[in-house]
């Protein structure tokens, strides 16, 4: 393939689009978020990740590389966003009983109180913002496609 193959240039304007349909979104969402509940897209997001986890499973706990992956920030970002949560008492961090150099973090009640009022904010604003992308010739394939993903919880 060179650089003005046509599979290229079509792959490379799908990926702007896709681009394009995220960053609309997110900004949806961020904005709706702090103005509810003085969240932004990726406090929520690691609240919800978090929420998921259940320590009374086998491999239910995340360590912090995997939280990282999971909100796919590096870990020194995902570090100072889980000491921002901490320090507003969202989050607690502890370490892994059975190996001294994990860290595993908690989302508190508070925590989860503040995620379940911030919820319906988040699935409303994201539903507005599909529908506005959907009305974006370019975008209204990958608005669809979204909307037709099935990902097991």
């Amino acid at each position: 393939m060179t650089a003005t193959d046509p599979a290229l240039t079509a792959l490379s304007q799908g990926w702007c689009a896709l681009s394009l349909l995220h960053g609309k979104i997110e900004i949806h969402i961020e904005r709706a978020l702090q103005a509810e509940h003085d969240l932004s897209v990726r406090e929520f997001s690691l609240l919800d990740v978090l929420s998921r986890q259940r320590a009374d499973e086998p491999g239910g706990m995340l360590q912090m590389k995997q939280v990282a992956d999971a909100v796919v920030l590096s870990q020194s970002a995902t570090t100072r966003l889980v000491t921002r949560l901490e320090d507003r008492g969202l989050l607690a961090r502890y370490l892994c009983p059975t190996d001294r150099r994990g860290i595993y973090t908690q989302v508190t009640d508070a925590g989860r109180e503040l995620l379940d009022a911030a919820r319906p904010t988040n699935d409303t604003a994201l539903r507005e913002a599909l529908d506005a992308a959907a009305r974006n010739p370019e975008l209204t394939p990958l608005v669809r496609a979204v909307e037709s993903l099935h990902v097991p919880a």
